[in-house]
């Protein structure tokens, strides 16, 4: 719905009925990603494309009928092999495409309203709809912001059940975070697992960027780590003949600058992982220097511990203090006994995803440790 927020805001500011169409889930080689979305009022006006072409005329009917009867239905769309002439993709994929009803008086209507109000101002915001669920909830909207707070079309939540709308507003903040549109299954106690709802969450937020430092043998597997997890990754390097596309295909971007000359011109944010990897003091000081002092979420640098009591001494000449010196991460990674790069890769991305939902690091079995934490806030207060 967000990919059309625009038309759609000037039709809610209008006080036009409408339906919206989203894809939800794809498969194969569907032409659209979750979040594509079209939408017909119900003067018959259509905006948007749930696929490129294939059933646009199908859904375009959908939306009509869930308009009129103003009910919230899924349908799912592929290639029938046994009837050539059936409504499908001819791309050969399938595509599951969730209609809902916009309505002046519907419950969701202030919900989708905020959400595409935020999307139009370029604020971040994660709208969560049910996909699945019992009945009367398919539909419900919750609009999640990322300090936590969220309001939603029943009772100010999502479902009516606190815990479980504390639950699904995590969830929706973690998509948030990571700049990611997609669904999410949630049982009835609000666990991570299949049972209970299904929830599409579409993120109005860019990706968190990740930008690596030293162009490295370690580093291509942290940039595929990195892209794994939703991060916008930047591989920095002042030595060109390192610094390039072949070395690193999955990087989004390659920048050939000393270090913190471009840390300090470069965009950053309470999301942004910064992973200096060169250990070489030359580098490493200088933009250390930088980067403990910049509100990011997460600093870490690469060396063994004689090279880390090294650093921490000459970052300390240079002037940095013990609440400092303390948010640097090094020797970064958990202990995963890792030995190849794509080991240190997956051992450096734990402790990134640990430091950003508060994880502890340490094994689930035996822990007593809650498997998910929820950092949700209702209505603006912290939720005990």
């Amino acid at each position: 719905m967000l990919d059309i927020a625009e038309e759609l805001h000037r039709w809610v500011e209008e006080g036009r009925d409408f339906a919206v169409a989203t894809v939800v889930r794809v498969g194969g080689s569907a032409p659209r990603d979750p979040g594509a979305a079209l939408a017909v009022d119900s003067a018959g006006t259509a905006i948007g494309s749930v696929s490129g072409g294939c059933v646009e005329g199908a859904v375009y009917e959908l939306c009509a009928r869930a308009l009129q009867e103003g009910e919230t239905v899924l349908e799912q769309f592929g290639y029938s092999d046994e009837d050539a002439f059936a409504v499908g993709l001819t791309c050969g994929g399938t595509i599951d495409v969730l209609v809902t009803p916009v309505h002046a008086a519907s419950p969701a209507r202030p919900v989708v309203r905020a959400a595409l109000s935020a999307a139009v101002r370029g604020e971040p915001a994660a709208l969560a709809r049910i996909v699945r669920g019992p009945a009367g909830l398919p539909g419900a909207a919750l609009l999640v912001r990322p300090d936590g707070t969220y309001e939603g079309s029943r009772e100010g939540g999502l479902t009516g059940d606190p815990e479980l709308d504390r639950a699904a507003a995590a969830e929706a903040r973690a998509l948030l975070q990571a700049g990611r549109t997609g669904t999410v299954e949630l049982s009835e106690d609000g666990a991570h697992c299949p049972g209970g709802l299904t929830l599409l969450v579409e993120s109005n937020m860019p990706p968190p960027r990740m930008i690596v430092f030293g162009a490295v043998d370690f580093a291509a597997a942290l940039v595929r780590a990195g892209k794994f997890l939703g991060y916008h990754v930047t591989v920095c390097d002042a030595r060109p003949v390192f610094a390039t596309r072949v070395r690193f295909p999955d990087a989004d971007e390659i920048v050939v600058d000393w270090p913190h000359r471009y840390l300090r011109r470069t965009a950053t944010d309470a999301r942004t992982a910064l992973c200096v990897l060169t250990h070489d003091a030359k580098f490493d000081i200088p933009l250390l220097t930088v980067a403990l002092r910049m509100p990011v979420a997460f600093v870490g640098a690469m060396g063994s511990r004689r090279t880390h009591a090294d650093r921490e001494r000459r970052l300390r000449d240079a002037g940095l203090g013990e609440r400092e010196l303390a948010r640097l991460r090094s020797p970064i990674g958990l202990d995963l006994g890792a030995r190849t790069p794509e080991e240190t890769a997956l051992s450096i991305a734990a402790e990134i995803v640990a430091a950003r939902h508060g994880g502890t690091g340490v094994p689930l079995t035996g822990s007593g440790t809650p498997i998910h934490r929820e950092a949700a806030v209702r209505s603006g207060t912290r939720a005990a």
